[in-house]
């Protein structure tokens, strides 16, 4: 089978020019909610564990209400693999961003209820570093970056640690006096999604997110995968392990940088068959 590009609707492609992203409703089954779960909670207990900085092995530095932001995910399981170039997703990534692309980040984040403050609001903010933060592109271009964030639990009314954007905001400069304040979500301009698990959100690097407080009595806990163009660096990684390519297909191979021996030049100008690959959702491992 064939990926077909052309997959957003009309209302999707107008609302993803004028308000910046876009929410994809049940791309993950139940018992992709549940395999992924399973193994994300596994990582939490494991962070959990870590020894306290006095040496004592029964102790821990991780607060109970601290939260997980775990990156370079992939490897930890083939769960992980396999949402690389989900059928649900993927061809909206190619229809958005084109072919010449590689998977630069993938991250798991538990953002739990927190009784003694305001729950972890994470400040709105663009993506990027500092030259990043400071390009938007117009409507004709392709994106530099996108986003996509899989929700795993329900986050039905605000004030769960909600994704939180602000409609638009991809067209306009970032105020840099806003960044690393925390009251920042819950402006009014500032939209919280809400969302059943299973949802993902879609996202360009310049529109202004973050995180709501979770006054809820659960975790908030999702996924993130960011692509972009192979003539960027990868962010979470430098290369992939020849162990991790073998458990991948050879599109998700690609994604990963598999692009064959460098040479100058070899992130601007992708291999002759790069929009074949990335178009054949083949399984062939070999």
């Amino acid at each position: 089978m064939i990926v077909k590009i052309g997959v957003l609707t009309e209302q999707q492609k107008c609302q993803w020019k004028n308000d910046g992203y876009l929410i994809l409703k049940g791309v993950l089954s139940e018992e992709e909610i549940e395999k992924l779960t399973t193994v994300v909670n596994q990582m939490d207990e494991e962070h959990r564990k870590q020894p306290s900085s006095n040496g004592s092995q029964n102790e821990s530095d991780v607060k109970p209400y601290a939260g997980l932001n775990k990156l370079n995910i992939i490897g930890n399981s083939d769960i992980f693999i396999e949402l690389i170039d989900h059928p649900a997703t993927f061809p909206i990534v190619l229809e958005l961003l084109g072919p010449f692309i590689q998977l630069s980040m993938s991250q798991a984040m538990i953002r739990p209820p927190n009784p003694k403050n305001k729950g972890f609001a994470h400040a709105l903010h663009p993506d990027g570093g500092q030259a990043m933060q400071r390009i938007r592109v117009d409507n004709d271009s392709l994106p530099l970056q996108i986003k996509i964030q899989y929700f795993l639990t329900p986050l039905a009314t605000p004030e769960n640690g909600n994704f939180t954007v602000v409609p638009g905001s991809h067209h306009r400069p970032f105020p840099a006096a806003q960044l690393g304040n925390a009251e920042s979500p819950h402006n009014t301009e500032a939209v919280q999604l809400c969302v059943e698990a299973g949802d993902a959100a879609v996202f360009p690097h310049a529109l202004w997110h973050g995180a709501a407080s979770n006054r809820s009595s659960y975790a908030r806990k999702t996924l993130i995968y960011c692509y972009n163009h192979h003539c960027f660096r990868a962010y979470d990684y430098k290369e992939p392990s020849p162990e991790l390519l073998e458990r991948c297909t050879p599109r998700q191979r690609r994604l990963l940088g598999d692009i064959g021996e460098w040479q100058p030049g070899s992130y601007f100008y992708s291999p002759a068959d790069q929009e074949e690959v990335m178009t054949d959702p083949t399984e062939d491992k070999t």
